[in-house]
């Protein structure tokens, strides 16, 4: 079935109304008709399982059949602060991390980044960031659309992880994996960890040290370098092993 997202004041007591892209989406590109299953979901704590009623000119009407609670969502929260990219990869990771699972994603400009985004194009950069994180959301059926925040220097991004349970950060020099495996395995049920990712040239070893000074816990990823779009999926699939109910 395919997934929509809607707004709580768009939700009735039977029945839901879909309004703005996603009525074309519905009408002239998956062509669908009156009886069709879809899903619908409040980006929170519910998904809506319904059926087509009507479909107008700028809105469709699905009735409300089953109610289910969030059941696709990680018992844990990520958030990613992922060192900016060069070229699209940075739109792979996006796409990537929402069908693992992550709860939020941030861009994070670091020392060694090579891209540099000044207002206007952060602007417009994160706002195809979150369309694609949306339509990554809906293809995984995720119960949540997870936001894409505004690029933020290395030190404000430590700052927002703060206040996390634990900080993960991947470093080439780390060593053992048993030390790894034994951070990694505290992760549990109702936890927040926040995941750094440096770019293509990794982090400057000051700021790994500045990491450090927030609780950031430096693990490995195995004896292979991997590129930065690479690092982030393979933390966060093992997290998600491990945690997923």
């Amino acid at each position: 079935m395919y997934r929509f997202f809607v707004e709580e004041n768009q939700i009735g007591e039977d029945r839901i109304t879909i309004t703005g892209k996603d009525v074309n989406h519905i009408r002239n590109v998956l062509r669908m008709s009156v009886g069709e299953k879809v899903l619908i979901s409040n980006g929170m704590d519910r998904e809506y399982v319904c059926s087509i009623d009507n479909i107008l000119k700028d809105e469709v009407q699905v009735i409300i059949e089953d109610v289910n609670g969030p059941a696709r969502e990680l018992p844990v929260k990520v958030t990613l602060f992922q060192g900016l990219p060069k070229s699209d990869k940075m739109e792979t990771v996006i796409q990537k991390m929402v069908e693992l699972g992550a709860y939020e994603i941030v861009p994070v400009a670091t020392k060694r980044c090579v891209v540099k985004l000044d207002a206007k194009k952060a602007e417009a950069k994160t706002k195809r960031w979150n369309l694609i994180a949306e339509s990554a959301a809906k293809q995984s059926k995720r119960g949540i659309i997870p936001k894409v925040l505004q690029p933020v220097s290395f030190s404000r991004a430590l700052e927002m992880a703060n206040n996390m349970d634990m900080i993960l950060i991947p470093y080439e020099e780390a060593e053992n994996m048993d030390i790894t495996r034994d951070i990694v395995s505290k992760i549990k049920k109702g936890m927040s960890v926040g995941i750094f990712i440096g770019p293509e040239g990794g982090f400057a070893p000051e700021e790994v040290l500045e990491a450090a000074e927030y609780g950031a816990k430096q693990i490995t990823l195995g004896k292979r370098i991997l590129r930065t779009e690479t690092a982030g999926m393979t933390i966060m699939s093992v997290i998600m092993y491990l945690t997923e109910e």
